[in-house]
């Protein structure tokens, strides 16, 4: 039952995988079944024995595995998932990982400070219009060179700044674009993508739309200023939403009034580029609670309510990737990772970019699709092992929907599943996943047992 559990899911994303032998092949499998089996534990707990952790590690350690051959087959899959949406966002952002408590291992640079070291990772990750998570789409893993730390880079070309990842990583979407005629691909980033070499590249890029939010008031073609145009724009109307909750923020209802222009920026010497400006204010926030304001630049027109609101919609999808790095962070425990070099932690990281997308991808399609059989994306195992545990009763030959499997096995992770709770979290979630294949592998040996017992 082990191997059931751990090769339907993980052969699924990454049986495509070719790192030059078949044997390193069926290792990535295996290590992706394990460690998606335990994402919060240790590769050697994860691992299960000294066998399969000494497997793991040597995985880790050939140099014929980094981390682009690790994500190559869980892209393609992405790119299949996408292929089947109308609309698809490439969300774009930046995390640091602080590996300062493991001076340890080699490679890693200084982050805030000197003292604080780690790396960071600039991933790309797909989802639709309401939030479905479908893949990975690319990664930027980098550590910060010690002797280079702490100059001024301003007057650095773009090609030898940090900031050429949202570049690339908008590059990259855009060839994608145009093996995807069916789909709108859209991309979304936030401040730090606001760079006006972004812009010209995406202005001659008219196979894919982009959104993202502006942090400098630039000059006008008519030489006033961006913010003080966008304060005189026409008011479209208003629009609410609900706000996500974020870490010791509730969620709550925003009424934001909406302003749109299209409008020309001309920096001093630069190449002009034609946009279209939206704000975004909330006029009357609770008290004691600061305005959400959102300024936004995007290719695509505004000039309706509607358009406008599809714009808010789709940045304000931009919080995927939020979670997204949460689960990294907190429900697979990348930051605790025990790897001697960078060479050995980037495909490691790779792999758990994929089980967090899972998390997340479970998560949602068990809010979004109430129809949906659970077997299509849980393993007979899992869900069996999880039915039992719950009902104390044999599983039944039609498989449970997926919301309600997922309720049972975040009850295994702690949610209470009260009449004001909401549904279950990813943090409810990866626990109960564990606690699910373990109870998979109890049934197993069990059978086993039993199996010796009267054979």
């Amino acid at each position: 039952m082990t191997e059931t559990v751990a090769v339907s899911w993980a052969a699924a994303e990454l049986g495509g995988a070719n790192l030059g032998d078949t044997r390193l092949n069926r290792r990535l499998v295996r290590v992706a079944e394990r460690l998606g089996a335990q994402p919060v534990a240790s590769i050697p707990v994860a691992c299960g024995g000294w066998a399969e952790t000494q497997a793991a590690y040597r995985l880790l350690a050939n140099a014929a595995v980094d981390w682009e051959g690790v994500l190559a087959p869980h892209w393609d899959c992405s790119v299949e998932r996408m292929r089947r949406q109308p609309v698809v966002l490439c969300v774009q952002d930046t995390t640091e990982l602080d590996f300062t408590a493991q001076p340890g291992i080699a490679g890693l640079g200084p982050l805030s400070y000197l003292r604080q070291h780690g790396l960071y990772v600039h991933p790309t990750l797909a989802v639709t219009p309401d939030g479905v998570p479908l893949g990975v789409l690319d990664a930027w893993l980098w550590a910060r060179d010690r002797e280079t730390f702490g100059e001024d880079r301003r007057h650095w070309p773009i090609e030898a700044k940090e900031s050429m990842r949202w570049l690339e990583g908008f590059e990259r979407c855009a060839e994608l674009a145009e093996t995807l005629p069916d789909t709108r691909l859209v991309y979304v980033a936030d401040r730090e993508c606001d760079i006006h070499e972004f812009m010209v590249r995406a202005q001659r890029a008219p196979g894919i739309d982009w959104l993202i939010r502006a942090t400098h008031n630039r000059c006008l073609a008519e030489g006033d200023k961006l913010w003080d145009r966008l304060a005189q724009a026409p008011v479209l109307g208003e629009v609410t939403f609900a706000l996500p909750a974020r870490p010791n923020r509730p969620s709550r209802p925003v009424v934001l009034t909406v302003r749109a222009e299209r409008v020309t920026l001309h920096p001093k010497g630069g190449e002009p580029v034609t946009v279209t400006a939206l704000r975004a204010r909330e006029e009357s926030p609770p008290v004691g609670i600061e305005p959400l304001d959102w300024r936004l630049l995007s290719n695509r027109p505004a000039d309706t309510l509607a358009r406008a609101a599809q714009l808010l919609q789709w940045y304000g999808s931009r919080w995927s990737i939020e979670v997204f790095f949460r689960i990294l962070k907190t429900g697979c425990r990348v930051e605790a990772l025990q790897l001697s070099t960078l060479e050995r932690l980037e495909p490691a990281l790779a792999l758990y970019l994929i089980i967090a997308w899972r998390i997340q991808y479970l998560t949602v399609l068990g809010r979004t699709t109430p129809e949906l059989p659970c077997d299509a994306v849980l393993d007979p195992a899992e869900w069996q092992a999880v039915y039992v545990a719950i009902h104390h009763q044999p599983p039944p030959l039609q498989p449970p929907p997926l919301p309600v499997m997922l309720r049972w096995i975040a009850r295994l992770g702690g949610y209470l599943g009260r009449k004001h709770d909401g549904p279950p979290g990813p943090q409810a979630l990866w626990i109960g996943l564990q606690r699910a294949r373990d109870l998979a592998w109890g049934m197993q040996l069990a059978s086993d047992l039993h199996f010796q017992s009267t054979g």
